[in-house]
C-alpha cells in the first residue's frame, strides 16, 4: 500500500498519542477518522480540525472503509478489539499500533488475525506525561525515533508503508528491530528510566522539597507523572527483560556507592567520564 491523500486512515483510541498522530497526519493533508470511547473527545478533535469524523461505537461499515487502521490502545484492549471486530476489516487492510511492548502483543495479534489483513507493529519513541487528546502534540515527534518491529510474516510492501508513516508523522529517525530486540532495548531506555523516576519520587517522605529543588531533579523525575494503568501493564508484559535491566542498574549503582564509601575518587571520576561521553550520543539532532 502506498500512502496518498485518498488513503482512508482510521485511528482507534484518541488519547495523547492517537491525537498526536491525527494532528500530524491532518497537517500532511490526510483525512482522518477515529473511533474512541468518549464523545467529548470526538467533539474536541473535530472542532480542532484534527479529524474529519469520529464515532464512539464500532460500526461495521465505518471500520470496513479504512485502508490503514492505527491502534492507540492499551495492549490487552488492542488484542480484545482484534478478537471482537476483525471481521469488520476490509480485505487487504493494513493495521499498525503504538504499543510500548511488542513480543507478546505481536505474537498474539498475528496468531489470530485474518490472513487477508496484515499487522506491522511500530513504536513511536515519544510521548507526554499527561494523558488525553487535550494534551496531544505532534511536535513531540520532531527529533524523536520511530521503530518498526516486523516479523517474517510481514511483506516488504507493508513494512515500507509503516516506515513511510513514521516519516510522514515527522520523526527524525525510522528504524527496524525484531519484537524481541525491541523489548530488550525498551526495558533499558524507557521502562528502567520510569522505574528510577518512580523510585526517586517515592524515596523521601519529606514535605516541601519542591520549594528547594533545582532543574536536575525536575528533569530526572519528569516522567514520574505516570499513567499507572498503562505502565504497570507494560512492566508486567516485559517483566523478564525489565528485571534484568534493573539488576544491571543496581550493580552499577552499588559500584558507585562503593567508590564513594571507600573514597576512590579516580574510579568515581572515570565512571563520570564514561557517563558524560555516552550521554552526548543521546542528544537529539535537529
Amino acid at each position: 500500500m502506498k500512502l496518498n491523500k485518498d488513503t482512508d486512515i482510521l485511528i482507534v483510541g484518541l488519547g495523547v498519542i492517537g491525537g498526536s498522530y491525527a494532528k500530524a497526519l491532518t497537517k500532511q493533508g490526510f483525512r482522518i477518522r477515529t473511533i474512541t470511547q468518549r464523545a467529548e473527545d470526538v467533539e474536541y478533535a473535530i472542532k480542532e480540525g484534527m479529524v474529519t469524523d469520529g464515532r464512539t461505537t464500532v460500526d461495521e461499515d465505518y471500520v470496513r472503509a479504512a485502508d490503514l487502521i492505527i491502534f492507540a490502545l492499551y495492549p490487552h484492549t488492542f488484542v480484545e478489539w482484534i478478537e471482537r471486530y476483525q471481521a469488520y476489516f476490509k480485505s487487504g487492510a493494513l493495521i499498525t499500533d503504538v504499543t510500548g511492548v511488542k513480543s507478546t502483543v505481536v505474537t498474539q495479534i498475528q496468531e489470530i488475525l485474518r490472513p487477508d489483513v496484515e499487522f506491522v507493529a511500530a513504536h513511536p519513541m515519544a510521548g507526554r506525561e499527561r494523558s488525553g487528546v487535550l494534551y496531544s502534540d505532534d511536535g513531540v515527534f520532531r527529533g524523536a525515533n520511530y521503530i518498526v518491529t516486523p516479523t517474517p510474516k510481514n511483506t516488504p510492501e507493508a513494512i515500507g508503508t509503516c516506515r513511510e508513516l513514521g516519516w510522514l508523522l515527522g520523526f527524525s529517525s525510522v528504524c527496524e528491530l525484531s519484537p524481541e530486540e525491541h523489548d530488550r532495548m525498551i526495558a533499558f531506555l524507557s521502562q528502567l528510566t520510569h522505574c528510577i523516576a518512580i523510585t526517586l519520587m517515592s524515596a523521601d517522605a519529606g514535605d516541601g522539597l519542591e520549594r528547594y529543588t533545582g532543574d536536575s531533579f525536575r528533569d530526572l523525575t519528569r516522567i514520574a507523572k505516570i499513567n499507572d494503568e498503562m505502565w504497570s501493564e507494560l512492566f508486567l508484559l516485559n517483566r523478564e527483560a525489565l528485571l534484568a535491566q534493573m539488576d544491571t542498574f543496581m550493580g552499577e549503582f552499588e559500584k558507585l556507592r562503593s567508590f564513594i564509601a571507600d573514597g576512590k575518587r579516580e574510579e568515581m571520576r572515570e565512571m563520570m567520564r564514561k557517563s558524560s561521553a555516552r550521554r552526548t550520543l543521546f542528544d537529539k539532532k535537529a
